[in-house]
């Protein structure tokens, strides 16, 4: 697997403003939607009102489109804080779309955090994203992350894909090391080995969840508290905020990256 290190606005501006990415963006959005359908099956949510707002925001290109998005903000009796969105300008190159569930602190199981995207290639992250530090958790290791080490290096050696590294040293910080973080040129090949990872990562996940143990009431406050400080970490220094100032303006996007990690919830926490 070859390397990149550029970001998400190089690709984007160096594409030029006339590729259309609207079939692999509809494909990806369709593939997520099975997803969420599977995880409302197993868990009860409701919406966050703090959402609505953004059910449908957009920008303007000066002739009635240009880029749109939706956030939809989720919690539940198990889920803290789910995020089902989409941020996308698929005339143009770019789009974002997200699933990302954590958990309550009523067990100890890594948070599912999916997106995918185009810049124009396609774009792929799935990740269990860790309660603990591995370095010292040796029990969290073996029975979360040591299971999927083999696929992960299976992707790793797969032609065709090209491992995205992020210009943003906290971004790859919070990257477990099974993480799936790639690109792909050929479309085709890209929505076939994300169909496969996005599936088997979620049912391996939910599986997760059904088998785990309560965690002691004792250790729960900190691990809230230690959740949500990573989430509002995660949004607020990814570097491709920086698309949502070009398309949105500095103040929207502090909304939405608001919005995104919880910041205006309504709903009380599990």
């Amino acid at each position: 697997m070859a390397e990149t290190f550029k970001g998400v606005q190089d690709f984007v501006d160096e594409s030029g403003a006339a590729v259309d990415v609207t079939p692999a963006y509809t494909a990806l959005w369709d593939l997520v939607d099975e997803l969420r359908v599977k995880v409302e099956k197993r868990f009860a949510v409701t919406r966050d009102p703090s959402t609505e707002r953004f059910e449908d925001y957009r920008g303007d290109d000066g002739q009635g489109g240009g880029p749109r998005g939706t956030i939809r903000g989720y919690s539940g009796p198990e889920i803290d804080w789910m995020i089902h969105s989409w941020i996308a300008n698929p005339t143009a190159s770019f789009t974002n779309i997200h699933l990302t569930i954590w958990l309550g602190p009523q067990v100890k199981v890594p948070h599912f955090g999916l997106a995918f995207g185009t810049f124009p290639a396609v774009w792929c992250y799935l990740d269990s994203v860790p309660r603990s530090d591995l370095m010292v958790d040796l029990e969290h290791l073996d029975t979360y992350y040591e299971p999927v080490n083999e696929e992960h290096l299976d992707v790793r050696a797969r032609p065709g894909l090209n491992a995205f590294v992020s210009r943003g040293l906290y971004v790859r910080q919070s990257l477990s090391e099974t993480a799936h973080c790639f690109s792909c040129d050929d479309v085709d090949l890209a929505l076939t080995t994300v169909r496969d990872l996005a599936h088997r990562h979620l049912d391996r996940w939910l599986k997760w969840v059904d088998e785990a143990a309560p965690t002691d009431p004792a250790e729960r406050p900190a691990l809230a508290a230690r959740d949500e400080a990573i989430r509002r970490n995660v949004a607020e220094r990814d570097p491709a905020n920086v698309m949502g100032v070009r398309y949105f303006g500095e103040e929207m996007t502090a909304d939405l990256v608001r919005t995104l990690w919880g910041g205006d919830r309504v709903l009380p926490r599990p």
